[in-house]
């Protein structure tokens, strides 16, 4: 029986399991989290949660929240424009986006341009570091991002309206509603952010000798999201998230004679999701649909365009087990059929069959184990086998130890397997294995999570120059990538005034084993920090970042480097407690007008600011 046939089977008899089931079970509780595995088996492994706070304090686009508050590193193509992230000295298709519980990766070319999504359309947003690909598949080799929109049962009416108004004439315009009662939960979303960006380039001149500004960077982002909960009965509950989004995006000059382009590009994201509990047999399964196209206008004035399109068919089922009371066993089978059509690949179908066991172990208290293994099975390529084994022990509350060792993968995208001009559908995924120790401290108000790690990559996919100059991508390369990486947080209150900090520093070396040359486009160093201060209706924050000098080409040559930055933004607002609330805050952006790009010849904006009102109600 193939594994398409088996997972059909396995969801039949889920059904009826289901409808056999009598109602004497005891009341589900409240469901808060759309990603149970993030949690459920993350024990071992370094996560960072940005709650709706400190979202709240940064710029509306993904980019900037994380920027200011992970390790991640970002390359921008210029404010709002293209944003590429290396994790743990990885590439930006080594980083998998979760939405959900869904990998939202593009099936065109395996990454997630952070400058499309606004981070104010989810109530969460968590950043695991290290490998995950056994739960979330493909790319999860650095680290996750996950986008998560949790549904809450009590009985509650919120609106959340929120507008901002900047430099550039940048416009944020968020709106959340969130609807709920015991049986019913519904949240509808509208966020749009748009900009002119025609900021001035500090200290930059033409050869006439006139000031230089960023021209042909208009973008506009519309979301709309609606996400309804319905709790069937105590043990029964269906669960449906929808997302669609447009970006309307102008492409920023490097030169005044180069000729004015745009990149439009969208995507519509539908999940349907079921979740039983029925004492120690739990279930989750999944079905989505999610649908992804682009544009590119190598000319503004004309309508001639290249295009590529990608429908995915996801179903998921995620079956759970209490074996013992210390020992929990969940199997995850899914299937994801992908059909690509486009300029550049014509039309092609890729259908992934995948299969994994987990294993979660309590053996005390104080100590916890993980076991996780995957096999997927297509006919594009041949897939490894991933494994995933981790523990975690507390000892006393001061100090709490945490290892992990993992296997990872990458698979060949639609661009490198089928591109009519150098695809090559002999390629192998990339391949990785990778090892951490994790130390989190905690004392008082102080906590601290310190963690050292060694990743090996084989196979690294490039695309480098063939036969007649075509370029076409090949496994290539080998990779060894080390580092540590510190979370600092602390809080304290006195009386009624209450004070915040939190820091993170990663040191990275990320270089090919064949030429010991650090990957272009990898700082050695990056460090954020952030304090704040609040006190009844008045609260203010301070927002720094350093990111270490890049190189930009594979030779190291330290005459083709991005130099190291650092930037500060501050922020202030009061709330007038009209209604629930009703903030005025205002920000200073890049508050002490340094000159910094983070890709050459894109230099990002001077001195700015911005000015929001936040209501509640």
């Amino acid at each position: 029986m193939t594994l398409k046939r088996l997972l059909a089977f396995c969801l039949f008899v889920m059904c009826q399991i289901i409808s056999a089931q009598s109602d004497s079970i005891t009341t589900l509780k409240e469901v808060l989290v759309s990603d149970k595995n993030l949690k459920n088996y993350s024990v071992s492994q370094s996560v960072l949660k940005l709650n709706d706070s400190v979202i709240g304090k940064n710029e509306a686009l993904l980019t900037d929240l994380l920027n200011f508050n992970s390790t991640i590193y970002f390359k921008e193509y210029g404010r709002g424009m293209l944003s590429t992230v290396a994790f743990r000295g990885t590439t930006s298709s080594q980083t998998a986006v979760i939405w959900n519980g869904i990998n939202i990766n593009s099936q065109m070319n395996g990454s997630t341009d952070f400058n499309t999504i606004s981070g104010s359309n989810y109530n969460s947003i968590s950043v695991k570091a290290g490998g995950g690909s056994v739960i979330y598949g493909s790319g999860a080799v650095g680290g996750t991002v996950h986008l998560n929109n949790d549904l809450l049962f009590s009985n509650r009416f919120e609106n959340n309206l929120r507008l901002d108004y900047g430099s550039f004439n940048t416009i944020g315009i968020n709106y959340k509603t969130s609807i709920s009662n015991k049986k019913w939960s519904a949240q509808i979303g509208l966020s749009k952010n748009s900009s002119t960006n025609d900021y001035k380039y500090l200290n930059q001149y033409n050869w006439k000798g006139e000031q230089r500004w960023n021209q042909n960077g208009q973008y506009d982002i519309i979301t709309l999201s609606a996400n309804a909960g319905y709790k069937i009965n105590a043990k029964n509950i269906l669960k449906l998230y929808t997302q669609t989004s447009n970006t309307d995006r102008n492409t920023s000059l490097v030169s005044e004679s180069e000729m004015k382009s745009k990149y439009i590009n969208g995507f519509n994201r539908n999940l349907l999701e079921y979740d039983g509990n029925f004492g120690k047999f739990t279930t989750n399964l999944k079905t989505a649909y999610i649908f992804e196209n682009y544009q590119y206008y190598a000319d503004n004035s004309s309508n001639i365009y290249t295009y590529g399109k990608t429908e995915s068919f996801i179903t998921k089922a995620d079956l759970g087990y209490q074996l013992f009371k210390s020992l929990q066993v969940n199997v995850i089978l899914d299937y994801n059929r992908t059909k690509g059509y486009g300029s550049g690949f014509g039309d092609n179908v890729r259908e992934i069959s995948s299969a994994a066991l987990l294993l979660k172990q309590d053996a005390s208290v104080n100590w916890k184990n993980e076991f996780g293994i995957r096999k997927e099975f297509t006919d594009n390529y041949q897939s490894p086998v991933l494994f995933s084994v981790g523990s975690s022990y507390q000892f006393g509350k001061l100090y709490n130890l945490k290892l992990n060792a993992s296997r990872n993968f990458r698979i060949p995208t639609f661009n490198d397997l089928y591109w009519e001009e150098g695809g090559n559908p002999d390629l192998k995924p990339e391949s990785s294995y990778q090892a951490e120790i994790g130390n989190v401290f905690t004392f008082q108000n102080f906590n601290i999570t310190q963690t050292f790690y060694y990743m090996k990559i084989k196979d690294l996919l490039r695309w480098v120059p063939g036969t007649n100059g075509i370029w076409m991508p090949q496994n290539t390369d080998k990779v060894d990538s080390y580092g540590a990486e510190t979370l600092l947080s602390w809080k304290k209150s006195y009386g009624k005034n209450n004070l915040t900090a939190n820091a993170t520093y990663a040191y990275t070396v990320s270089e090919n084993v064949e030429t010991k040359k650090q990957l272009f486009f990898v700082p050695f160093n990056k460090v954020t920090a952030s304090v704040a201060y609040s006190r009844k209706n008045i609260s203010a924050y301070y927002q720094f970042l350093y990111n270490g000098f890049v190189y930009t080409q594979s030779d190291n040559d330290p005459d083709k480097i991005v130099d190291a930055y650092n930037v500060s933004n501050i922020g202030i607002d009061y709330d007038f407690k009209l209604l629930s609330s009703f903030k005025v805050g205002f920000q200073v952006l890049n508050l002490w007008n340094t000159f910094y790009q983070s890709l050459e010849y894109r230099p990002m904006p001077g001195r700015n600011f911005n000015l929001y009102l936040n209501l509640k109600f």
